[in-house]
């Protein structure tokens, strides 16, 4: 899977956006005939707009898979987001609670709803948000709390839910990392109010782009729909009376999902626990034998969680332990020796200039991020924890069909890249 960056000397970097290979370790392909018939058949109907039959099976199966009243397809995660929270109410003046270390399309649908983001620091051992920092973040102007299950994993879903019952703020959650991830034997996406997934190209269920909303909020859901539904809100389940006068148009805005993606997604889907299982057999083997490796350890899972989609592989690097060897040095020992390790492919937010200074959105002077309406921007030093651990963290290769030994290739190559520290 390419969670690699690309640099160009001439040029930014910029990220893959295409699953892929990554050499003799893994067999994995993540294409086959079923993807390309299933294209072929659609495209032989003339299934090529709106909600044919092929998306409204798969949003069925997808809602009855999650465990919530509805779902509906679009045709990215970033507007899954804005859907969910458009969904929610979320507009000019609000406030969304979000962890500092997630990708920017997390945050980025908040701020052209109007809305502020208000950063909170993680858990350094999950890598996911620090519900007591995201506590002291709510505030009365707070409409909604970001829950990002990054790379994988989950968070503490028991903690989050006790806060927005509290504060009545509800929660969002972000699973574009973590296809059938598990809290407590829920299926993420249902544990929170609105749920929200990516389908894009890297993800464990891919439409190429695309992208799910689903929720047991029938308002939200509504919302929803009118946002990015337009021409399919009147055959949309459950629909009930109060945007009534609004079919078919809704608001006018498109983000429905190209059911050919779609179409793709549905055949991803049907493979899904095969390369969960896969994936889980690999970073279960290779996170054991960390314990064999003085300065490496496994991220913290939450006691009743079950990983899903395991879109990276993340563990955590301590430099004194391995002999003082600075992480990105460590790294580069990893790369040297033929295995794809990297740091963190995600800086953290409040490095971004467009959170650290501001940016005026809607031009003279308006949007959530212009000093003129209040917002002072971010530094060094306001989010200790994941400046830590954007340092510490290694990323290994994520194998989906890795060959036999593959693991043990891995620890190898860690142990070797680790022994002449100091």
């Amino acid at each position: 899977m390419a969670l690699d960056m690309d640099v160009n000397s001439n040029g930014p970097r910029t990220f893959v956006q295409t699953a892929q290979t990554i050499g003799e370790l893994d067999r994995w392909e993540q294409i086959s005939e079923d993807e390309v018939a299933m294209a072929a058949d659609m495209t032989r109907r003339n299934e090529l707009s709106g909600g044919t039959p092929v998306v409204r099976d798969f949003e069925q199966v997808w809602r009855e898979w999650i465990g919530t009243r509805f779902a509906v397809s679009v045709v990215n995660g970033t507007s899954a987001l804005y859907s969910a929270y458009f969904g929610l109410g979320v507009g000019p003046g609000d406030e969304v609670v979000c962890p500092i270390n997630t990708w920017i399309c997390s945050i980025a649908p908040a701020l052209l709803l109007g809305a502020r983001p208000v950063f909170c620091d993680i858990d350094p051992d999950t890598l996911l948000i620090d519900p007591d920092d995201m506590a002291r973040k709510i505030t009365p102007k707070t409409r909604c709390i970001c829950a990002v299950h990054l790379w994988g994993n989950v968070c503490d879903m028991d903690a989050i839910i006790a806060v927005s019952k509290e504060t009545g703020v509800p929660v969002v959650e972000d699973c574009s990392h973590a296809h059938g991830a598990k809290y407590k034997g829920k299926m993420c996406g249902a544990v929170g109010h609105v749920g929200a997934w990516s389908l894009q190209g890297s993800k464990a269920v891919s439409a190429g782009e695309g992208g799910v909303v689903a929720t047991n909020d029938i308002d939200a859901f509504e919302r929803a729909c009118l946002v990015g539904q337009v021409n399919r809100i009147a055959g949309i389940d459950l629909v009930g009376a109060k945007y009534e006068e609004l079919q078919p148009l809704g608001l006018g805005m498109k983000f429905r999902a190209h059911p050919l993606g779609i179409g793709i997604a549905t055949v991803q889907l049907r493979k899904l626990p095969e390369l969960n299982q896969r994936r889980a057999a690999y970073f279960a083997e290779v996170e054991a034998g960390l314990a064999t490796i003085p300065g490496l350890r496994a991220m913290t899972v939450y006691q009743g969680v079950e990983r899903g989609g395991y879109y990276g592989f993340p563990v955590i690097h301590d430099p004194e332990a391995m002999g003082g060897l600075p992480t990105s040095e460590y790294v580069e020992r990893l790369k040297t020796r033929g295995l794809r390790a990297s740091l963190s492919p995600y800086p953290n937010l409040h490095d971004l200039p467009l959170f650290a200074k501001g940016f005026d959105i809607f031009t003279r002077n308006r949007g959530p991020l212009c000093a003129e309406e209040g917002y002072r921007g971010y530094k060094q030093g306001d989010f200790p924890k994941a400046e830590l651990a954007l340092k510490r963290t290694v990323f290994l290769p994520v194998l989906s069909d890795p060959i036999p030994g593959a693991a043990q290739t891995v620890l190898q190559v860690l142990r070797e890249a680790a022994r002449d520290a100091g």
